[in-house]
């Protein structure tokens, strides 16, 4: 099924369908610390795609917290993991997930290197008490993977959603790549008074994607191969 087949919805986040308006939104559920930012959470794994020396592009897995899945769950019901349902739940998550670019920006020499439109393969499962996505991002123009390094991120650009690698080995090269790539990954440290600011604002607020809060607490891979 491709997600071209449903619309793709706007900025608003009261027009998301499926699993990013849960990410938006399952804070209600909770009190306490989830009054600030961020208000549901994503770890993520990433391999990188290649071909014949050349960059083609990423493989994601993002796995949602408990929280957040749980509300996953309750849309798709009592539904079989290969049903129309989840089918159907997955393309609006992917449709949302390409609104914004993949939420994911990678360079080269400073110059932006765009994603197609459409993944090659996606994929929403239950993994067990939480909901995982995987898909794969191909780049519109593969790259030369020798050369100057190439640095990508991803990222909520309002911070509702926290984007995170647990560690290094979150990063996977194939095979082939490993004697002659390195990889990076830098975690940044926010200063005080712009966690203090992340951490006032309450589920009702939004920073504006304009300020790009998010891509101030999002961590940077840079790959570099010879």
């Amino acid at each position: 099924m491709s997600c071209s087949d449903y619309r793709m919805p706007g900025r608003n986040p009261a027009r998301w369908p499926g699993l990013l308006r849960l990410l938006l939104w399952f804070s209600l559920a909770i009190g306490g610390a989830a009054q600030a930012h961020p208000h549901s959470f994503i770890d993520m794994q990433t391999e990188i795609v290649s071909q014949d020396a050349r960059l083609t592009g990423l493989k994601m897995t993002w796995t949602m917290d408990e929280i957040t899945s749980a509300d996953v769950f309750y849309d798709a019901g009592d539904a079989k993991p290969d049903s129309v349902t989840w089918k159907k739940l997955a393309a609006q998550v992917m449709a949302n997930v390409l609104g914004q670019h993949y939420f994911t920006e990678m360079y080269r020499d400073g110059q932006p290197l765009k994603f197609e439109d459409l993944p090659a393969q996606y994929h929403l499962y239950r993994n067990g008490l939480k909901a995982t996505l995987v898909f794969v991002m191909l780049l519109a123009h593969p790259v030369t993977l020798a050369g100057s390094p190439i640095i990508f991120s991803t990222f909520d650009p309002t911070y509702f959603v926290d984007m995170t690698y647990q560690g290094l080995p979150a990063i996977s090269l194939p095979p082939g790549l490993a004697p002659r790539c390195n990889v990076d990954l830098a975690t940044p440290r926010p200063n005080a008074s712009l966690q203090a600011y992340a951490l006032s604002l309450d589920k009702s607020d939004s920073p504006g994607e304009d300020m790009a809060l998010g891509k101030q607490f999002a961590q940077r891979v840079t790959l570099q191969c010879h």
